[in-house]
């Protein structure tokens, strides 16, 4: 049986992440970077393709939560006899690659179990693995060496190799402390020193806590916004600047079956949302990072953006099943790289102009460069604005004029413009006005359905999609507008399942895939910040409460939940649902705002 993805906890260095279960097992790892293969891969098949487990031998009632505002996860185990305390870390700032586990014995005794099983190239490659003298400051360590990978393994005692794991069991009591790292580093190189756990702990903690204090949300909700924050900033490369979509591949979208994608990856779509959604709070030296890092992805011919890249810009993303692994709960295939990266998704740039836009207005001043490459971009777009494309949610049938992808089109033109008229950049102003119009009239005209008194998913279906809620977000029309009220009620009849929202409806068959899905948890925040907008509070509330009760123990959520199943489902976690979750808590903020400030100014 796999472990319920709600169960797992996420730990990160903003390079990587590792995922660790409430009973102590880290099932996922890709070392160094997010986009890198896995030395942990037991989440996608079995302990035998990797983990690493500390955790009680005996059975345990388990709690755990995150120290403070850091992703320092402390889990404390409670067996018959006694209590324990581990505490895992990937310790930030210092250009090394370490995840850290510290086993603490607070009441009683109780039996501990260790178990380190490497596995590199995504649990298929078993490694050469010895003891060895380490580093000249260490005791002896355990190594494991395949190719241009190499761990090393730390331990107040270390395990033994039995029948081709290292394994131990021994007895914690009060007050003893036992301190385990895993290490990755270039094979070639030199063993790196071993570290200092206290200080490195004491350094994540302040800095983790020093950003978070940094946020200027004070509504309500906070401390899921908080914890979504910190989510965003753990899954933003701080070295490279990428930001990936989440740190997992292959956690199905429908159990059992084949929509299992790769998400390690950054989409420029996905990124530029969570640019936005940081910068909301108050985080302006993100958008710098990333629009520095989108400045060296997409330079060359304006013809050869991507819709996605690697974490440090790269363009080779070719995808590839894995027939090794038997994947989630049995889903296969299990997928590496992402085929969609040759799609043609029209809606890309709107996203990318408006989130820098936003960075524009919050002070943050264009290079030559940077303005230039918007510029040529824009241009480009005026060739083939007209072109149907595969759309946000990546279909893999025939393309489409999707209403969404028009919108954002409509969004690239009118963010351009503002550069020029606002901010005071060089460009066609009138030339992207002129095509603006034109896009917006085009909508209008084909995006609109008179009888289902909605704006459709694409120009040839009346069908609705999720994606129509963003329409009064970007400013496309104003909230209040008819057009916009008939399409927020046709999407909440059409797509409401169980009390949340789905994307599309399969049964269309647009997406050219076999097999159902679960609500989309992005799309029922989108109905909360709906709601919002148009005056619907009570609703929004009441769906916002619901959708909090689905973050697990430590706040966290994936892409889909399965309400007959009452689990999460999609890899997690999942960039898109917590910005989602950060924009809806916005917007009724800034909704209950608005409607004290009018109730203030009415007469007596």
């Amino acid at each position: 049986m796999s472990t319920p993805i709600e169960d797992y906890a996420a730990i990160g260095d903003t390079e990587t992440v590792a995922l660790v279960s409430r009973a102590g097992s880290v099932d996922w790892l890709c070392l160094p970077r997010f986009d890198s293969s896995s030395c942990f891969t037991a989440l996608l098949g079995t302990p035998e393709h990797g983990r690493w487990l500390i955790g009680p031998a005996d059975e345990a009632t388990t709690t755990r939560s995150y120290r403070g505002d850091s992703f320092i996860l402390e889990t404390i185990h409670t067996t018959a006899t006694g209590t324990v305390k581990v505490t895992d870390l990937m310790p930030l700032g210092d250009a090394r690659a370490d995840l850290v586990r510290v086993v603490e014995g607070l009441e009683g005794e109780v039996e501990m179990e260790h178990e380190w099983i490497v596995r590199f190239g995504y649990g298929r490659i078993r490694p050469w693995v010895a003891h060895s003298p380490g580093h000249e400051l260490d005791d002896e360590v355990i190594t494991a060496i395949a190719g241009n990978d190499m761990l090393v393994l730390r331990g107040s005692r270390l395990p033994t190799a039995v029948d081709g794991h290292h394994h131990d069991q021994w007895t914690v009591r009060a007050g003893e402390h036992y301190n385990f790292s895993t290490t990755w580093f270039a094979s070639y190189k030199t063993i790196p020193p071993p570290l200092d756990i206290s200080s490195r702990i004491e350094a994540t903690q302040q800095r983790t806590t020093e950003w978070a204090n940094r946020c200027t949300y004070v509504g309500p909700y906070r401390e899921a916004v908080i914890r979504s924050q910190l989510t965003l900033r753990m899954l933003t490369d701080s070295r490279r600047g990428g930001i990936v979509a989440a740190p997992t591949t292959s956690l199905p979208e429908d159990f059992g079956g084949v929509r299992n994608w790769d998400y390690r990856y950054c989409w420029l779509r996905d990124a530029s949302l969570t640019l936005e959604s940081l910068l909301k709070s108050g985080y302006v030296g993100p958008a710098k990072l990333w629009r520095d890092w989108l400045v060296r992805a997409i330079a060359g011919d304006p013809e050869d953006m991507q819709i996605m890249y690697a974490v440090d810009g790269g363009r080779e993303l070719p995808e590839r099943e894995l027939d090794h692994l038997p994947g989630y709960a049995g889903s296969r295939p299990v997928r590496i790289g992402n085929g969609a990266v040759d799609q043609q998704q029209t809606d890309v740039l709107g996203e990318v102009m408006i989130a820098l836009e936003d960075a524009r207005v919050r002070g943050l001043v264009e290079s030559d460069q940077s303005w230039a490459i918007q510029r040529s971009l824009v241009n480009n777009l005026a060739d083939h604005w007209d072109q149907p494309d595969h759309g946000l949610w990546e279909i893999r049938g025939p393309k489409r004029h999707f209403t969404h992808s028009r919108v954002m089109v409509w969004a690239a033109f009118d963010r351009a413009i503002r550069a020029v008229e606002v901010h005071g950049y060089e460009g066609d102003a009138t030339l992207w006005r002129e095509l603006r119009d034109r896009v917006r009239e085009d909508i209008l005209d084909r995006g609109w359905n008179e009888a289902k008194q909605s704006f459709t998913q694409h120009y040839d279906t009346d069908e609705v999609d999720a994606s129509l809620l963003v329409l009064p977000m970007i400013g496309f029309l104003p909230p209040d507008d008819p057009r916009i009220l008939g399409t927020v009620a046709a999407v909440e009849k059409d797509l409401m399942h169980s009390g949340f929202l789905l994307r599309y409806r399969t049964e269309s068959g647009v997406d050219g895939l076999e097999g159902a899905e679960h609500p989309f948890l992005a799309c029922s925040w989108w109905l909360v910040s709906a709601y919002a907008l148009t005056g619907q509070l009570d609703k929004g509330h009441a769906l916002m409460r619901r959708l909090i009760g689905l973050l697990n123990d430590v706040g966290l959520i994936a892409e889909e939940y399965d309400v007959e199943g009452g689990r999460q489902a999609g890899n997690f976690p999942q960039a898109f649902s917590h910005l989602t979750l950060i924009g809806a808590a916005y917007a009724l903020q800034d909704a209950e705002t608005q409607v004290a400030t009018t109730s203030e100014g009415e007469p007596a």
